[in-house]
């Protein structure tokens, strides 16, 4: 039985025909995944009718301002509280850490009160000092429980506190006033004080009881800081970001000429660089090598924390240097004998400067994303907001006692004084947990919550993706225009993307749904990974992380897919299935080509990016430490002179990253278009190349002209004669 010994040519379809009907992107097609188009829309108005019941139901305020015992709001006008916009806890020790501050667990009492309170003070010394001076009682009651009549049961009631501390407001809350002196942690310089229940305290136990306090605090100080930075900076951080913008415009329109000396320079870079590791690697070996202890292998040491351990292991060098060999050696076979690809790559990267040069709107297009993008996130985290502010007050038992068993149990302000719970738990406190619901909205909020995520998932790839096919039919207008530019149909960015919205909405809807699908999994993995950190089932962890790998490789190999059919749905106006198994198929029947040129495109893009931003970061650097003379008259008094100058690193890379994610498209749909071009035709006359000149010559392929054309007729009418 013969064994195949080759893959068969038609094992990833056809070659494509030629057409001579075809003139780049087909004019007249129809509309492609009806069914998914009508999906999209009903979810669409789907989303904006959970988005209008959120905003019935919800109310952000109970996200944003603090809320008491009670379930009111500090400092809301028109309540009792209009001028107590600070939250204050009778018993801060009794709360484990600020999370559970904030999230308004902590089994104390909760007041809103109009500001902190600035010494220490007791309840029983409160008392003792009322006779002698009553201001200390009219200082200490504005912390009580307004219209308290009980002063016997004062302290198990929890109608005032059993002790205040000197506290000052931070996110609208009363927290101790830490202040560190000499190493010394202390409280209005006190480190210890009296907890009301005739015991001295640390106010170490203050600080565990708030952990995380004093740093938040310092925390706000520094984002005051860089608030004014900003406001002294702004001016000149827009004209960084002018500045970078040009830069990436300028560099594009160069690459046309500097692409293939640019890569080569770096190509011979990482050459040399490598060699030197080899070199140095075979120094530290042979310098190791007649050393002591340096002949121990890595096994025998087993795993170490400290990576120095190995430095001192001659066997570290040699593993280094056989493997720095090894890269060497790929790359320098790579180079040899995939060098007319690599040049076909660099060709391609030429073409794609000309390309954007002859539509200069393309380069804008990233504008209209952004706030198609913009308007999703907003969209998005309002709903978020309103939906996680539904609900109404629910209330439940608050107890310091161990063994109270209803503790957590609802329960209601009104009639929990007449209950047996304040009986059998002395002490407890029917004190305001959440808001929450009964109802089935109230039910389903957290489901609703996944749908919200999962819908702006959907709109964000669709909005990705329509890009995507909006940049690709324009630049095959580009490419499958004969004589550039004069064959070039006019407006071809804003024709592309009214074909993409008009027959292809539901394909593109098609393609980002199955990439939300994974995104949205790959989300819900992370959510299980944090929560099983603390686990000990190490097989559990093993799958989770396997898992997570599986459907990162799978997010990206579908992006780089779906990317491909876009610009197939482009160039044939095919359904988004057909159009994804042609871009596959004709990238399997060239995939050394694809893999280079993938390769090269990343590498040379993701250095321009480094390039413009770095470039305009050391301008930046020299401005703001005030190193330029001529200008340095002009730069701001600032706290920190990195927040400027980080933000006009960050806003180049991702303004650089905006510019070259057009030319990636543009480069990405010219050689999807030229490995169409090689199949098609054939460069007669009837069938013309429509490639540069540069890649024809790099293939050694010309288009033949008319009267070539009838030579090789009359040579062929000649030669049956000749036989005869």
């Amino acid at each position: 039985m013969a064994r195949k010994s080759a893959i068969p040519p038609s094992y990833y379809g056809e070659p494509h025909k030629f057409d001579p009907t075809f003139r780049g992107p087909v004019h007249n097609r129809g509309c492609t995944d009806v069914l998914c188009c009508v999906i999209f829309v009903i979810v669409i108005l789907s989303y904006i009718v959970l988005g209008t019941v959120a905003w019935m139901h919800g109310d952000p305020r109970k996200v944003v301002y603090p809320t008491d015992s009670y379930g009111q709001f500090c400092g809301q006008q028109g309540t009792p509280n209009a001028n107590k916009a600070i939250l204050f806890y009778f018993n801060i020790l009794q709360c484990a850490n600020p999370t559970v501050l904030i999230n308004l667990q902590c089994p104390t009492t909760q007041l809103c009160v109009s500001k902190c309170p600035d010494r220490f003070a007791t309840y029983i010394d409160m008392q003792y000092n009322y006779r002698r001076n009553k201001s200390y009682w009219d200082y200490y009651k504005q912390f009580c429980k307004p219209g308290f009549n009980n002063p016997d049961k004062v302290l198990r009631d929890e109608d005032c506190p059993s002790m205040i501390v000197p506290s000052r407001p931070f996110l609208q809350r009363c927290f101790p006033d830490f202040i560190t002196r000499n190493g010394t942690l202390t409280v209005a310089n006190k480190t210890s004080f009296k907890d009301g229940h005739g015991k001295i305290r640390s106010v170490v136990d203050l600080r565990d009881a708030a952990n995380g306090i004093t740093s938040l605090l310092d925390a706000k100080e520094v984002g005051v800081k860089i608030f004014e930075d900003y406001a002294s900076s702004w001016f000149w951080i827009l004209i960084g970001l002018v500045i970078s913008m040009l830069v990436s415009l300028v560099f594009i329109l160069l690459l046309r000429f500097t692409a293939g000396v640019l890569f080569w320079m770096v190509i011979f870079g990482v050459i040399a660089a490598v060699g030197y590791g080899i070199w140095h690697c075979y120094w530290e070996y042979s310098s190791l090598k007649g050393k002591p202890d340096s002949d121990v292998t890595i096994s025998d040491i087993g795993f170490q924390t400290d990576f120095r351990v190995y430095l001192q292991l001659s066997q570290t060098w040699l593993i280094f240097m056989i493997s720095l060999a090894v890269i060497e050696v790929i790359i320098i076979l790579v180079l040899i004998f995939l060098r007319n690809r690599v040049r076909i790559a660099i060709a391609l990267l030429k073409e794609g400067s000309k390309a954007i040069g002859c539509i200069m709107s393309t380069l804008f297009y990233p504008i209209i994303t952004f706030l198609l993008l913009a308007l999703c996130i907003a969209y998005w985290a309002v709903t978020a907001v309103f939906l996680a502010s539904s609900g109404d007050a629910v209330y439940k038992v608050m107890s310091t006692l161990p063994d109270c068993k209803y503790t957590n149990l609802t329960c209601k302000p009104e009639t929990f004084s007449q209950s047996n719970v304040t009986k059998l738990c002395p002490g407890s406190q029917c004190t305001f947990a959440f808001y929450g619901g009964e109802s089935l909205y109230h039910r389903y909020i957290f489901v609703l919550q996944l749908c919200n995520l999962l819908v702006f998932l959907w709109l964000v790839n669709f909005t990705i993706a329509l890009g995507q096919c909006t940049l690709a039919g324009a630049f095959a207008s580009y490419y499958w225009a004969l004589r550039k530019p004069a064959d070039i149909p006019p407006c071809p960015l804003a024709s592309s993307f009214g074909r993409a919205l008009r027959y292809h909405t539901g394909s593109l809807a098609f393609g980002a749904l199955i990439l939300s699908i994974v995104q949205f999994i790959r989300i819900i993995l992370e959510y299980l990974d944090h929560k099983l950190k603390g686990a000990h089932n190490a097989f559990s962890r093993f799958l989770l992380c396997c898992l997570k790998c599986c459907f990162w490789c799978l997010e990206h190999f579908i992006k780089f897919m779906n990317r491909n059919a876009y610009i197939m749905i482009s160039i044939y106006g095919k359904n988004f299935c057909a159009s994804a198994r042609d871009a596959f198929f004709l990238l399997m029947r060239n995939v050394m080509r694809v893999a280079v040129l993938d390769k090269v495109t990343d590498f040379l893009l993701f250095l321009g990016k480094l390039l413009i931003s770095g470039s305009v970061g050391v301008l930046a650097f020299f401005f703001f430490t005030r190193q330029i003379p001529v200008i340095q008259e002009e730069v701001p008094s600032l706290n920190y002179y990195w927040v400027p100058l980080l933000t006009v690193i960050f806003g180049s890379y991702m303004i650089a990253h905006g510019f070259f994610n057009v030319y990636a498209m543009c480069v990405d749909t010219l050689f999807l278009c030229f490995l169409l071009d090689l199949e098609k035709n054939n460069g007669s006359a009837t069938r013309p190349y429509y490639m540069g000149s540069s890649l024809r010559a790099i293939l050694n392929k010309k288009n033949k002209r008319p009267e070539e054309k009838k030579k090789c007729r009359k040579q062929k009418k000649e030669q049956p004669n000749k036989r005869h």
